[in-house]
This record gives C-alpha cells, sequence and structure tokens, in this order.
C-alpha cells in the first residue's frame, strides 16, 4: 500500500525525517510530497527543497520524491493514492490538522488521513522555527541535517 507525505519541508528537519523513517517501515512506498504553496513565504525555492529531501531520503529504498501545486486530494487521486500521512507534534497541531483531514474527506471520501507523531525529541520541531533561529546566527545542526545546515548558512550569509 502507498502513502503520501505532504509538506513545504522549508527547510527539512529531523522531525520530518523520524515520521519519514516511521512511515516507511509501515507502506510499501511513501511518496514525499513537496509541496509550493504561495500562501506560505518559503526560503528555499521548490527545486531546492525537493533537492534536499532527495538527499535526505536517500537511505530509504522504499521512498521518493514528488512535487505538487494545489490541492493534496487531486495529486492522491491522480496517483491513485488513498492515504495522507500528516504529523502532529502538539496539540496546536491538532486543530488544523483535523480541519484539514475532515475537508479533505468531505472532498474525496475514499481518502483517509494517517496522524504520525514523531519521536518526542523531535515534537518541538517546526521549519518556522528553525529558519528563525538561522537567520539570526543560531546554531541549528541538532535539528537538521548537516547538508541543511549548510544551504540554511550559505542562504543567510548571501543575506
Amino acid at each position: 500500500m502507498k502513502a503520501v507525505y505532504p509538506g513545504s519541508f522549508d527547510p527539512p528537519t529531523y522531525g520530518h525525517l523520524d515520521l519519514i523513517k516511521r512511515a516507511s517501515q509501515i507502506f510499501e512506498q511513501v511518496i514525499v510530497v513537496v509541496g509550493d504553496n504561495p500562501q506560505k513565504k518559503s526560503v528555499f525555492s521548490l527545486e531546492k527543497r525537493i533537492e534536499l529531501m532527495k538527499v535526505a531520503i536517500k537511505d530509504f529504498p522504499n521512498v521518493c520524491i514528488d512535487k505538487f501545486t494545489g490541492l493534496i486530494i487531486d495529486y492522491l487521486k491522480n496517483k491513485n493514492v488513498k492515504i495522507v500521512i500528516r504529523g502532529l507534534r502538539a496539540i496546536s497541531d491538532f486543530e488544523y490538522e483535523f480541519q484539514m483531514a475532515l475537508t479533505n474527506r468531505k472532498m474525496h471520501p475514499k481518502i483517509e488521513t494517517i496522524f504520525m507523531m514523531p519521536d518526542e525529541s523531535y515534537s518541538y520541531l517546526s521549519s518556522k522555527l528553525i529558519k528563525e533561529v538561522a537567520s539570526l546566527g543560531g546554531d541549528v545542526s541538532q535539528f537538521v541535517p548537516p547538508f541543511v545546515e549548510e544551504e540554511l548558512k550559505r542562504l543567510h550569509a548571501a543575506r
């Protein structure tokens, strides 16, 4: 069975990778779908986020990367996938994710949303927080893989 794990992954974090690892042990194939959401201001381009995710998942043979714009349910229908994975870090994530899951189900009743929690050591991580710390010159090495840390340093050195 296939599952899709969508997100902006701006940048990819150890929390994201923890969920990908867990999902890859449950599903035959996991498609990590990097989204281009015009309502979010990304620090990395879609192409760079895809490139970073490809490096991040290289050790997971049943995980692949794709991209999408628009509604995730349209992507799922086009790929004939019925399971979407969403990460929950804290209770604050639940309300938004619950609304999104029910809206997706209303629009396409055959889609199921599976909520997964990262390891507790990553439960507080957010890409937004990591971007803020990196932009102020803070050390993000414990939150992101080394190649992501280097890209964040390069990005902020250029500004």
